[in-house]
């Protein structure tokens, strides 16, 4: 069973990056990581290209920072000549915020996550939002420092409860972390499901995480969702939970006349 938390879906990418950057971090196994779990045999980061692009952070940022499109000259694309009554002028800090937010994307793209993460600090120490904490989280999380990845990612959350992603992060990173919180995980992944009913990923892992707790009728339905909506590597998981399944249920159906038998052979 493969468990593919969405660590890098979660940054703020250009859509057309190659997945060269991508597979550096992919596919690496949970056994290698966390021997002492061998019920989940693999982690796959998930991409995070299909979603967000550079002008949809850019948007996002200055929703956080309380812009709208009633109050034009606070609008970031277009810095205003003068100041309305209504209005405010651009906090230098905020801007600096953001070029250190996009500079830790590029240097996120470019593979060097160390120098990614340094600057997504320095943006949520000049200005905490969602968007920053989210992508220091990932960071965080790539680096293997998966205490401060919890930590950044709860507090996106408290920032930003609706996105799905964070969630499905968060729920990765109490996974993998030393001191394993299935039952968290589980909490987060069904909160991220919740938001997001439709997403195949989300569905995959969330019936990864049910299968490895145990939970194996619930995890069939969540598999046969993934696969509804385009994972296809959930097939295999669908006939594995099957047999899984029938063979507990065979089990189940043998105890009986086994105790039957022995009760006969007492008496």
């Amino acid at each position: 069973m493969s468990l593919a938390p969405c660590a890098r879906r979660t940054c703020l990418f250009s859509r057309q990056l190659s997945v060269q950057t991508y597979r550096q971090f992919s596919c690496r196994s949970l056994s290698q990581i966390a021997s002492k779990r061998p019920e989940v045999s693999s982690i796959a980061p998930r991409n995070v290209y299909k979603r967000h692009t550079i002008p949809a952070a850019i948007r996002e940022f200055t929703v956080l920072l309380g812009r709208d499109n009633q109050h034009p000259s606070l609008r970031f694309a277009g810095y205003a000549t003068s100041v309305t009554p209504h209005s405010s002028a651009i906090d230098p800090a905020e801007v600096e915020a953001l070029r250190c937010l996009e500079q830790g994307t590029a240097k996120l793209e470019e593979g060097d996550v160390q120098a990614a993460r340094d600057l997504y600090k320095r943006s949520v120490e000049i200005k905490r939002n969602a968007s920053s904490l989210f992508n220091l989280g990932v960071t965080y999380y790539h680096l293997k420092e998966y205490e401060q990845a919890i930590a950044a990612w709860k507090e996106s959350i408290a920032l930003q409860p609706s996105s799905p992603d964070a969630h499905t992060n968060l729920a990765s990173a109490y996974i993998i972390s030393p001191v394993s919180r299935p039952d968290l995980a589980l909490h987060h992944l069904e909160v991220a499901s919740s938001l997001s009913p439709e997403d195949p990923e989300i569905a995959f892992n969330h019936a990864a995480v049910l299968e490895a707790t145990g939970r194996l009728e619930e995890a069939l339905e969540k598999y046969k969702l993934a696969k509804d909506y385009g994972v296809e590597r959930a097939a295999v998981h669908i006939r594995n939970v099957s047999a899984k399944i029938l063979g507990k249920r065979m089990k189940e159906e043998e105890q009986p006349s086994s105790t039957s038998s022995a009760e006969g052979s007492s008496s």
